[in-house]
């Protein structure tokens, strides 16, 4: 008999994707050494108020792999996400063969399982423990991506599926017309996401079901069970005597909801309803005041709670960006408001690494989140992305739910670049790119093999990892510069020595010198470091 778990096959399954220079991907090894490496994220701008550390708000702009391979490797923003993101919205392409200008929508299916893989994957480790993930799908890739999805996370740790009613109208030029997308959530551990996740606050129409027509003086009163149901056992079939007189029970295949013992502490305390007259079938009291602050959540979103596409561009962004053509695809704020409110808090980080319009980094901001949010596109980041940000920390988006959390702006975000591969390849060797060049080579060293960063113009050392120094040498590692450096060791430390080439002589020097101690060769030995982490 066959044994194993259910798994997706797809054609380049095994390999990996690799983003190429006009926004396509190209099929390489999954240890390519540009796949493997941990990408440098560069600061390009600073908005607001802001620290210059790992924990500001973050808009990155490059490829969303890199960058959540980065925020989990580098040592600079690992400590800070790795395991610590509480709630991650993606909005990925559909792969519904559309073109939209600002949007690539249009992946191969292969390419598009690959590509959600490979994320997933990252993202799984970014997850707080009782942290979850929402992805959002239409019909094209939601059944496939779920079967990913329960590889990766572990059916067990499948919540559920919502609804998204995306439009009100009606399509007559399709065979059914769609009006809605899905958003599967996946808990990184569903029972500690169970006891931490939030519940809706109820509507008014949910308040008005319950009432007093009895004047309880414990207030507004909900039927706590109702009288009776299609199946239970003998137990449940007791008779029941009126404050009428006339006896009561249920016929023959119906049986009470509630047990005899229930229905006693309920009469003793003064909670059953039998109607004005004292001669209708029993009601169990919930009272409003007593029943929990809030309501589950359901499956089924409908437009008219949290918004559309269409609202989303009429109502909020073109009022936003009136001399630009809206954002094709752009989510209500009312629809992430919704996500953010039941699986986070606020001070909880939230990270979108499909940013496109940047709903889910501005609803966040104005809800007291922090937030990390990735784009891929330039002129997207540029268009919308960055300026839409820029004047929620302003105060100028008066749309989408400012009202509603009272937001008046504040807080700011820093601006980074994930930078280019550090390695070119040519007929199956790996040579370091031009650009990387002395601070640029020692920040590239020291996030390849998990050092922190510290850069210093007098100290030959840039970076620390506990009681390990790094040293990185633009040129050939010598005797002369292999005992220079072992010379600036503090007592129980030891080096890591990079450089562009290393004489025959200095690696039994610095054995013997400082056991412990390692002289590597670049790129070389920082390609099979990376390759041993992946």
């Amino acid at each position: 008999m066959a044994s194993g778990r259910l798994t997706l096959s797809w054609v380049g399954r095994d390999q990996a994707l690799l983003n190429t220079a006009d926004g396509g991907y190209e099929w390489v090894t999954r240890d390519d050494p540009r796949v493997t490496e941990v990408r440098l994220l560069r600061e390009t701008g600073k908005t607001g108020e802001v620290t210059g550390t790992p924990d500001d708000n973050l808009l990155i702009q490059g490829d969303s792999y890199d960058a959540l391979h980065a925020l989990t490797r580098a040592p600079e923003y690992a400590g800070e996400y790795r395991g610590k993101v509480k709630l991650i919205y993606i909005d990925p392409p559909f792969n519904t063969g559309q073109a939209f200008d600002h949007y690539d929508d249009a992946l191969e299916h292969s390419v598009w399982l690959t590509m959600m893989r490979d994320r997933l994957l990252v993202i799984r480790d970014l997850l707080a423990p009782d942290g979850s993930v929402w992805v959002h799908l239409d019909d094209a890739e939601m059944a496939y991506c779920k079967v990913v999805l329960d590889e990766i996370f572990g059916r067990g740790n499948f919540v559920s599926t919502i609804v998204w009613e995306t439009d009100q109208g009606r399509r007559n030029d399709t065979a059914i017309s769609s009006v809605q997308d899905y958003i599967l959530v996946y808990a990184r551990d569903k029972e500690a996401w169970r006891k931490t996740r939030n519940l809706l606050p109820r509507t008014g129409e949910q308040v008005k079901r319950y009432k007093n027509p009895d004047s309880d003086p414990r207030g507004p009163w909900l039927q706590g069970a109702d009288s009776t149901a299609r199946s239970g056992s003998d137990a449940m079939r007791y008779a029941i005597t009126l404050p009428s007189g006339r006896v009561v029970q249920p016929p023959s295949g119906v049986y009470w909801r509630f047990s005899q013992e229930s229905f006693n502490r309920a009469l003793a305390e003064d909670r059953v309803y039998f109607g004005k007259d004292g001669d209708r079938m029993p009601i169990v009291k919930r009272y409003l005041s007593e029943v929990q602050d809030g309501v589950v959540p359901r499956t089924w979103w409908p437009s008219a709670e949290v918004g559309s596409n269409m609202s989303a561009k009429r109502d909020h962004l073109r009022k936003l960006f009136p001399d630009i053509a809206a954002f094709a695809t752009p989510k209500p704020e009312l629809l992430l408001h919704r996500i953010i409110s039941i699986a986070s808090n606020p001070g909880d980080i939230v990270l979108d690494c499909f940013a496109g319009s940047g709903t889910t980094a501005a609803v966040a901001q104005k809800m007291g989140r922090r937030w990390v949010t990735v784009e891929m596109k330039r002129e997207t980041a540029d268009t919308f992305t960055r300026p839409r940000l820029e004047k929620v920390v302003a105060g100028n988006d008066p749309g989408g739910v400012t009202s509603e959390v009272g937001w008046q702006g504040g807080g700011g975000f820093r601006s980074l670049q994930v930078s280019q591969s550090a390695y070119d390849v040519k007929a199956g060797r790996t040579f370091l790119a031009e650009w990387v060049k002395e601070a640029e080579f020692a920040a590239l060293a020291a996030a390849q093999l998990g050092f922190m960063f510290e850069s210093s113009s007098v100290d030959p050392f840039c970076g620390r990892r506990g009681r390990a120094r790094l040293a990185v040498v633009d040129g050939v590692v010598d005797e002369v510069v292999a005992r220079g450096v072992l010379g600036q060791l503090d007592e129980g430390e030891r080096v890591v020595l990079v450089g562009r080439g290393v004489a025959p002589e200095v690696q039994s020097l610095v054995v013997n010198r400082s056991p412990g101690s390692q002289v590597l060769k670049a790129p070389r030995d920082l390609v099979r470091r990376g390759k041993v982490v992946r």
